[in-house]
């Protein structure tokens, strides 16, 4: 097993099998810089480019690591990330000198991780969300149009999606404020602009587009995974309430457009091969567009806990895992993609809600409450059926290897009161 000469925890997300990419601030000078992150330090790539020390390299070319952005290294392609990615795993190596016995050097490129502050990775151009967990779909089916009906005649057929707000895509650990909108309760004939007071959260994973395609030209399902730079943990709030009133006939607008939250490290689709694992089997077969002859997922285990104002630390309320995705993120894109649609560098596409079979694998407040029927309590002595305000919520995903874990880190974010 490879080892990096930085002492690494076996239960760190964050091992030289990793090498997530990222964007950070130095907290001493202001200095922002594209990083990747190994235990609990972060490794200046932007320093070490500029030092030379990717110079023969062909990804280096354009010196990606130079900018401020992860966008124009996504551009480069499959080769080109596999390339940086060997590069920067062997000068972490605890056989490899050049980094490890270079005082001077490592004093310039190493931070420890509380001298510096994350932000977002990239530009995101535009953000696409999906309806890919058949548990979750089935589950809001049964509660509003009962079971004879719970998935809608198209589901099985398409991964159905909606587009949403790439301007409201937010960082961990950044505070959202309770949305407001146009609501109407069940027993009166108008509706009120007030505060949500049915605001949830959705667990996600979501993918960044590397490589685009142009106006016209699909992208293959064969092909779609070299279009894939890396993924996220993703919790894309809901206002259920504000939802429902406005969602006929064009779906969801202020419910879902306030804040879409993701974590600030992106994961290589590379660094999660090893996770691989065939897909849950769909039937009908879809179409020959959305069908590879394989069904391709990840074992992600995901974990999402909310924390109260009186509570001293997080309660876990779900436990679910990417696995249970019934549309592939392949044929996500590919079918994002079959009418022409062009995506570019940088684009987000989400996975939707992602719930299992377990009551305790919902992935939503919606679900795990069933419309609020069965309160959650917490450890506290209260009871959630949706979430409060000064509630924080937070979502942690992993890959478990032998002796070592793949993962993201943690998405965190506090809910605020609205601002009527």
């Amino acid at each position: 097993m490879q080892v990096s000469f930085i002492k690494v925890s076996a239960d760190s997300h964050f091992p030289i099998q990793n090498i997530p990419y990222g964007v950070f601030c130095r907290k001493v000078d202001g200095k922002v810089s594209i990083g990747t992150r190994i235990g609990n330090y972060v490794l200046d790539l932007s320093i070490l480019s500029e030092m030379g020390y990717f110079n023969d390299l062909e990804f280096n070319r354009t010196k990606p690591f130079e900018n401020k952005t992860l966008n124009n290294f996504m551009s480069l392609g499959k080769d080109c990330w596999h390339e940086a990615r060997i590069a920067i795993q062997d000068l972490l190596s605890e056989d490899n000198p050049k980094l490890r016995d270079n005082l001077e050097v490592r004093e310039k490129v190493l931070l420890e991780i509380e001298n510096v502050s994350l932000r977002m990775p990239v530009d995101i151009g535009d953000y696409t969300d999906f309806y890919s967990s058949r548990q979750h779909a089935t589950n809001v089916g049964i509660m509003f149009r009962g079971k004879e009906n719970a998935l809608m005649p198209n589901w099985l057929h398409l991964p159905v999606a909606y587009h949403g707000r790439a301007s409201s895509v937010i960082m961990s650990d950044t505070d959202i404020h309770r949305p407001c909108g146009q609501v109407k309760a069940n027993d009166n004939t108008q509706p009120e602009f007030r505060a949500s007071g049915l605001l949830d959260f959705e667990l996600e994973v979501g993918f960044f587009i590397g490589t685009g395609n142009a106006l016209g030209n699909p992208i293959r399902i064969e092909e779609a995974e070299n279009h894939i730079f890396g993924l996220v943990l993703v919790n894309d709030w809901s206002a259920r309430d504000i939802q429902k009133w406005e969602y006929v006939p064009l779906g969801p607008f202020l419910a879902k457009n306030f804040a879409t939250s993701i974590s600030p490290w992106i994961v290589t689709l590379e660094a999660l091969q090893p996770f691989a694992m065939s897909g849950v089997f769909q039937e009908p077969q879809p179409l020959s567009y959305l069908n590879s002859g394989r069904n391709k997922t990840y074992d992600i285990k995901l974990e999402l806990a909310i924390q109260s104002a009186r509570m001293d630390s997080p309660q876990v309320i779900c436990k679910s895992n990417f696995s249970h995705l019934y549309w592939s993120m392949e044929q996500q894109l590919a079918h994002h993609t079959v009418n022409g649609c062009n995506m570019r560098p940088g684009d987000l596409l989400a996975s939707g809600t992602i719930s299992g079979d377990s009551d305790d694998s919902r992935g939503s407040m919606l679900e795990l409450t069933w419309r609020g029927d069965n309160p959650i309590k917490l450890s506290s002595g209260e009871e959630r059926k949706f979430l409060a305000d000064f509630d924080t919520v937070i979502i942690n995903g992993y890959c478990q290897g032998d002796g070592y874990r793949v993962g993201f880190g943690e998405l965190k974010n506090k809910i605020l009161p609205a601002k009527l």
